[in-house]
């Protein structure tokens, strides 16, 4: 059979080193790994998007011709991690996708995957909905092979499934080829026939089994994809943040109806639900960045945020540890906190020296560093490998425990939420619908949408 895709001794210095491998028509093929190993750069490279300062070694062929623009969006096509940066914000979607096809075509592929308000502007649509436009954008050529790059990280349980669902469905229908990279092993398994691991450039497991990895490196992938242990119970204390009867409405959009929730000192709790469920309007409310049109707020002990993006929220022009003194403490104390976190010594680096792990170290040391009563994380892990996520999650965990910090912990994965809280708490449409104890939630879920979060996790 000839490849649809062929990759020989590709070399980028201090990138990827001697990589090889086919692609054969309607394939489907997992690229795994850590942040750095060279994912994304093999994918650009098929796309023929290499930056030109880049210099590539080697044979890189799709249908027996080298990429380039010709072949982008009839022969190859991709779907990006972050749509709110891949699409035009000032243009309409349907727009937007007519630039690959007729404008009549354009609106009945947004309608094939699901887009029925054809004439929104991104900013419109939710974070699910942009990830269908990038979809609709990359099939509008009818490409041979679609290159699917962390296309649900971002995304919560339930909506990560019906985006899964629909590639499945376009790449069967269509017969397309798939290159599917992904930090989630869960859904490598569900979208791939065949994976391909990469460690520092290098392909170090060129068939790999999740189910009897024949190298080390991959055992430990697997190792680290794996649930972990249950948090365990711990005492805790009289109640630091109240909310009785909260009701707060952003526009026309009611974000918390009628919420009332209850954190003890020292409790780490967990806050799951999909997007535009009132997570991070919660946190708002409770962060003092608004009132409540109706109902009360209280909150006893002083607050620092773990965010998800630790790059956007450091400053590139200065260094970590006048970062960290911006929250208010010493030189001394900065360096103190960067030490805590397992980055002793690194204090006069900038964000950009240090990779997407270590930033959000960073990002922990500097909530760390002026001591808080009340620790918030806000999806601190969605964006980080599996092996790095582990490291992340211990370090929150020892920094709760040594400090004897109140969590509030919100994430869309409910498997890192029960490695991390014994409470959890399930908003859907500006309501909790359930909250206990999260073995017991786990184990009995009493709300149909509890019961959809826990079906849509990808198993490994």
């Amino acid at each position: 059979m000839s490849q649809l895709v062929t990759v020989e001794h590709l070399t980028i210095p201090g990138i990827l080193n001697d990589i090889s491998f086919h692609i054969a028509p309607g394939e489907r093929v997992g690229l795994i790994g850590e942040s750095g190993s060279g994912k994304s750069m093999t994918a650009m490279t098929i796309m023929g998007l290499l930056h030109p300062s880049l210099e590539a070694q080697g044979t890189v062929e799709v249908k027996g011709q080298e990429p380039s623009r010709a072949l982008r969006g009839n022969t190859v096509a991709m779907v990006f991690q972050e749509p709110m940066t891949a699409l035009d914000p000032l243009m309409s979607v349907e727009k937007q996708v007519a630039e690959a096809c007729d404008l009549a075509r354009a609106r009945e592929l947004l309608k094939e995957v699901g887009i029925e308000r054809t004439g929104a502007y991104p900013h419109e649509l939710s974070g699910g909905q942009r990830q269908r436009v990038l979809i609709a954008l990359a099939i509008a050529g009818d490409p041979d092979l679609l290159i699917c790059d962390e296309p649900t990280t971002a995304l919560d349980v339930t909506v990560q499934r019906q985006i899964l669902e629909l590639l499945d469905r376009l790449v069967r229908e269509r017969g397309m080829a798939l290159l599917f990279i992904t930090h989630d092993l869960g859904v490598i398994r569900q979208m791939t026939d065949r994976i391909l691991v990469l460690r520092d450039g290098a392909i170090v497991d060129p068939d790999a089994s999740l189910d009897a990895p024949a190298t080390e490196y991959t055992a430990q992938l697997v190792a680290a994809s794996r649930p972990g242990a249950p948090a365990a119970v711990r005492p805790v204390g009289e109640p630091v943040i109240q909310l009785k009867n909260v009701t707060w409405q952003r526009g026309d959009t009611v974000a918390l109806d009628d919420v009332s929730l209850t954190v003890h000192r020292g409790q780490r709790i967990g806050i799951v639900g999909g997007s535009g469920s009132g997570k991070t309007s919660m946190l708002r409310l409770i962060a003092g960045l608004n009132e409540p049109d109706s109902g009360t707020v209280t909150v006893d002990g002083g607050i620092q945020m773990v965010f998800q993006d630790p790059y956007s929220s450091l400053n590139p022009r200065r260094r970590v540890r006048d970062s960290i003194r911006e929250a208010g403490v010493s030189r001394t104390r900065a360096n103190e906190a960067l030490a805590q976190v397992g980055l002793d010594g690194v204090g006069a680096r900038f964000p950009h020296e240090f990779s997407g792990g270590q930033r959000q170290r960073i990002s922990i040391a500097r909530a760390a560093a002026p001591r808080p009563e009340i620790l918030i994380a806000d999806e601190p892990v969605s964006a980080l490998d599996v092996s790095v996520r582990a490291q992340v999650l211990e370090l929150i965990d020892d920094l709760v425990v040594h400090d004897s910090l109140t969590l509030l912990f919100v994430s869309h994965d409910l498997s890192v939420v029960r490695q991390v809280c014994p409470t959890i708490a399930v908003l859907h449409e500006g309501r909790v619908v359930e909250t206990g104890p999260t073995e017991e939630v786990w184990a009995n879920p009493q709300h149909e949408y509890t019961r959809s979060l826990l079906r849509a996790i990808p198993q490994l």
